[in-house]
């Protein structure tokens, strides 16, 4: 058994994080390579390392506690951020949505060294390298590598606008239009004539 001495003489080449041993090493390139080798065979969800895998193992097997899984039904959010008060079900999710505040970004882009502060951005990014585009229009034909832009492209089809301005009710098929339009009110309040 290897004792813990505090050393860490493994360092990503990609990032600069040090490691105490070559393994944890070797899993964490996986997050720059964006492999994920373990795989859920009751759901197909992947993973990059197993211990990952077995702790989403309890979710199939029941081993989650019902308090846990209680949250779901009475919306309690018992892990607050600090720094803008946003509450989360999950501590793991107050863990990650930290980020946005240290702008820690520890997923790095192999192939052009971006960061992602999530790894399912750098999973999502790493298909613009590789060409992958593996959601489908079925009215048009267009691919997309991202389910977001599928479902933003979906609403040329349908019609639906879902923002809607506050101040007018004009409606936007995408959230960016809105706050665009939005700056009109924005200058005609700091202006008012």
């Amino acid at each position: 058994m290897r004792i813990h001495t505090g050393k860490k003489p493994f360092t990503c080449q990609q990032c600069g994080k040090s490691f105490s041993r070559k393994g944890t090493l070797n899993r964490h390139m996986q997050i720059h390579t964006g492999e994920s080798p373990f795989t859920c065979q009751q759901c197909g969800k992947f993973f990059t390392c197993k211990s990952g895998l077995e702790r989403h193992m309890k979710i199939h097997t029941g081993e989650r506690t019902l308090n846990r899984h209680m949250r779901i039904h009475t919306g309690e959010k018992p892990f607050s951020c600090q720094q803008c008060g946003k509450s989360f079900t999950h501590k793991i999710d107050l863990e990650r949505h930290m980020r946005i505040h240290t702008r820690e970004k520890p997923y790095t882009c192999c192939r052009c060294g971006k960061g992602f502060c999530q790894l399912g951005n750098l999973i999502i990014h790493m298909r613009i390298h590789n060409g992958e585009n593996p959601f489908i229009c079925h009215q048009c034909g267009r691919r997309f590598n991202h389910k977001g832009s599928i479902n933003r492209h979906m609403r040329t089809h349908t019609g639906e606008r879902p923002y809607t301005c506050p101040h007018c009710g004009k409606s936007f098929n995408q959230q960016g239009n809105l706050k665009v339009h939005m700056e009109i009110h924005t200058r005609a309040m700091d202006h008012p004539v």
